[in-house]
């Protein structure tokens, strides 16, 4: 049973008295407690003192727990517009044409170096590696990325955007799998959060969910196959520019004299500091310029392919018989096993048409490949088997040695710019990465710097741009080779293929609820086709294959780490959370002064007090006249719309004049506002809120002193008829004792001893009185209250006191502390 339809006694909802003896009253007016949130019905116990009967129960419908996002959600008149994208078709065609210079440029750059790695294990001897070799290329850019991502990927989309942390994202709104409880059943209501429910008839996607959301290994399994495919993602920013830039410049040995590995690693190095260099500068300057670029690339590709068979050997398209490939493994055996792995580096790329979904649509992404990207591949790759075929000795720079003389410079100099473009995507898709890490808790605070004012998705961090540079410099000076590069390169690409596949096959089995047979067959084709060539490229470890594998570990234990201190973090603050009652008992001034102004405290909690709070108080000279716990808190959706970002509730009663704010963003936002438009968001939703909460609390007044009115008559004169049903949900009786003590029946003698904030009255000034308040708070200025939080191990702990998150996973967590010691107060600190 849900928690809302859960029956609990002896709640009250407006209560006066607490007990018969004349001890202390307080009304409750929806303000925050720290419990859990009440449920809309409740048994009330009620007991009188005049003879009337004993205590007596009553269903009571409570009012629902109002919130600002009950304000915020009405001004939406389309919840789920907020991602549509134009579906014409010429809009559809231009975004086709776009999608070449962002999304298919690793991919296009492919043919520099397969060939080249591929007979670098295998020997041609005759037209059967040539054209086994051919076929396995070009089923393998058949299966894996047309059949696998264009056809079935690219729908397992959230809400527009693709990529390993939308898939988790996904998941997480249909199960709690998220580590860090702070999920809220509000969050549920955003326009882009709303999704259809697992129905109960399919008992296995219910039973999926129990269990993840029950089990905390599965969850622990699943962020980290999540962050290894980050990891991966992260390692393919450093292997992507080195093997695509070097791959380019090695076409000027045995073009140039004198020209030699040195002088090739040499070029490399300074096209990559330059690469790296032109970052804080946005990709939007040169952004333009990508895609025409890339399509001339393709149609060279192309008319290149075209221009070999034709003149060379059109033969070649007997490659589309699958069987040579049998003869192909079955001629070279172990050494054909070993080429599966530059093979594969067909395909790289792949994960960018899903990964970069959120720029363009799905038709985009699906009609460049099928009719530019593909056929461009296949024939490039068909023309450079038609040259092989002539010239099997040309197999170590096969793709220059294809090109006609005459083309040779334009060439080189369109590949070189194109395999900066592809080195650019995948530098922007791993800072795009590291933010969506930082989102969900799972990598430390970093600089980011927005570099487009118009397209918020361009942002550029300093410090992981100079690491990858640094690393890209290394992995080129130390291998000096593509061939040992795409060693390491197979790694990465396979790996992040393997978790997508994983991803999408519980997407299927809990939010698609697919055929169990049709879910089946996609990690038995796909999965082993990937297993397959992933153990080819785990045979290379000793030739290069190690060096993926540290990054992916490196990253891998930074994120995770992380977000293990972060969850400890947490859990520590709602442990030592403040009480409700605490604050009571220190009155409406809170045992200090309270001056003029807005004093806004930065927590992690979106429930609760937090005890930071009371150090302040302990501390400070004077406290704020209104007080917002403000906890910005990123939620599984790609972006929350401006109208739907603040969600308001009240702290205490109304003279405490405190409330909580949760600022939510998705892991697609920029938390990019000027503080002086986050400060008049916040306090035009607050205000929204007090007017809503008057509202609904005028509504709830006049229903209840109707009710009170016929009750009270009823009960005295059984004649008199009530025109409420026996079993109507009412509220609670609080006329007997002072209609006993007022010595009438008369209702409306009952009316005039009821407090005043009862009273069903559209001129009560009390709104208008905190609106004016809230006004003048604002006027006097904000103040930012921030905390910081140590992690640190315990004193009789193994470990040093000063090991804060570098060691955490390998601390106990009965051997932590966390301790909030330090405070700052500043009114010009950013939200």
């Amino acid at each position: 049973m849900e928690e809302e339809d859960k029956i609990e006694e002896n709640t009250v909802a407006l209560l006066v008295d607490s007990s018969s003896g004349g001890g202390e009253s307080r009304w409750v007016d929806g303000s925050e407690v720290d419990s859990e949130p009440a449920p809309e019905f409740s048994v009330e116990e009620t007991g009188s003192k005049d003879g009337y009967g004993s205590v007596r129960r009553r269903l009571v419908k409570r009012p629902n727990r109002l919130n600002s996002l009950d304000v915020e959600a009405m001004e939406i008149a389309a919840a789920q517009g907020h991602h549509s994208k134009d579906v014409s078709i010429w809009y559809t065609l231009a975004l086709a044409f776009q999608t070449l210079g962002v999304v298919y440029g690793d991919m296009g750059t492919s043919p520099l170096y397969v060939f080249t790695d591929v007979f670098s294990k295998v020997d041609i001897d005759n037209e059967v590696d040539i054209l086994g070799a051919l076929s396995l290329v070009m089923y393998t850019i058949t299966l894996l990325p047309l059949a696998k991502y264009v056809f079935v990927v690219l729908k397992a989309n959230d809400n527009g955007e693709g990529g390993t942390f939308a898939l988790y994202s996904l998941i997480s709104r249909y199960a709690k799998v998220n580590m860090l409880p702070n999920r809220q059943p509000a969050d549920e209501l955003i326009s882009s959060f709303r999704l259809k429910l697992p129905t109960p008839e399919l008992a296995r996607a219910i039973r999926i969910k129990d269990k993840l959301e029950k089990k905390g290994t599965l969850k622990t399994m699943l962020l980290l196959l999540v962050l290894m495919g980050t990891s991966m993602v992260i390692g393919d920013g450093i292997l992507t520019p080195a093997i695509s830039v070097m791959s380019a410049v090695s076409g000027l040995q045995g073009q140039v004299n004198g020209i030699g590995t040195s002088a090739v690693v040499i070029v490399s190095i300074i096209l990559l500091i330059a690469l790296f260099s032109i970052q804080q500068f946005g990709t939007g300057k040169v952004g333009f310029m990508f895609a025409p670029v890339l399509a001339l690339w393709f149609f060279s590709l192309g008319s290149i392919g075209i221009y070999n068979m034709v003149k060379l050997d059109i033969s070649v398209v007997r490659a589309f018989n699958p069987a040579y490939i049998y003869l192909f493994f079955k001629k070279n055996t172990k050494d054909a096993w070993s080429a599966l792995g530059g093979c594969v580096l067909c395909v790289t790329g792949a994960e960018a048409m899903f990964a970069d979904l959120g720029h363009f649509s799905v038709q985009s992404i699906q009609i460049a490949f099928s009719f530019v990207v593909f056929p461009c591949l296949l024939l490039a790759y068909m023309g450079q088997a038609a040259y092989l075929m002539k010239h099997p000795e040309s197999s170590s720079r096969i793709f220059y040695d294809s090109v006609p003389e005459s083309l040779f410079w334009p060439v080189f100099v369109i590949a070189t710019l194109a395999a900066m473009i592809a080195s650019q995507a995948m530098i922007s898709a791993t800072f795009s990465c590291v933010k969506q890490s930082m989102a969900l808790g799972c990598f430390p605070m970093v600089k980011i710097i927005h570099t487009s004012k118009e397209l918020m998705g361009q942002i550029y961090i300093p410090v992981v741009n100079w690491f990858l540079m640094m690393m890209c410099i290394i992995v080129v000076s130390i291998f000096q080779s593509t061939t040992d590069i795409a060693n390491a390169y197979g790694i990465a690409e396979v790996g992040v293929m393997i978790v997508s596949t994983t991803l999408v096959t519980l997407v299927m089995l809990l939010i698609w609820q697919s055929n169990l047979l049709l879910v089946l067959c996609f990690p038995l084709v796909f999965g082993s086709v990937e297993l397959i060539y992933l153990s080819a490229v785990l045979s290379k470890i000793a030739e290069g294959g190690w060096l993926p594998l540290v990054f992916a570990s490196f990253f891998l234990c930074v994120m995770y780490i992380w977000n293990y201190g972060s969850v400890l973090k947490y859990q520590s603050e709602f442990r030592e959370k403040i009480s409700m009652d605490f604050l009571l008992d220190l009155g409406s001034n809170l045992g200090t002064v309270r001056v003029p102004g807005i004093g806004l405290v930065y927590n992690q909690l979106v429930q609760g007090i937090p005890s930071i709070f009371g150090q302040f108080l302990l501390t400070l000279p004077a406290i704020h006249s209104t007080i917002v716990f403000v906890c910005i808190k990123y939620v599984p959706v790609p972006v929350v719309p401006q109208e739907e970002r603040f969600l308001f509730r009240r702290v205490g009663p109304k003279d405490y004049h405190m409330f909580r704010c949760v600022a939510r963003y998705g892991y697609k936002d920029v938390r990019k506002e000027d503080h002086h438009i986050f400060e008049q968001l916040l306090v035009g939703s607050l205000e929204n809120f007090l007017r809503k909460e008057f509202q609904d609390l005028s509504l709830e007044r006049n229903i209840e002193f109707e009710y009170n009115n016929s009750d009270l008559v009823s009960s005295r004169d059984p004649e008199v008829p009530s025109s409420y049903g026996a079993d109507d949900l009412r509220m609670p009786l609080i006329q007997d004792k002072i209609t006993e003590e007022a010595g009438t029946s008369a209702p409306e003698q009952a009316v005039s001893a009821l407090p005043s904030s009862v009273m069903p009255s559209d001129d009560d000034p009390s709104v208008e009185y905190e609106l004016s308040a809230l006004r003048e708070a604002m006027d006097s200025g904000f103040t930012y209250l921030l905390a910081h939080g140590d992690v640190r191990a315990k004193k009789n702990s193994f470990f040093s006191q000063e090991t804060g998150y570098k060691l955490l996973l390998c601390i106990p967590k009965e051997e932590l502390q966390i301790s909030y010691c330090k405070y700052e107060c500043t009114s010009q600190e950013y939200p």
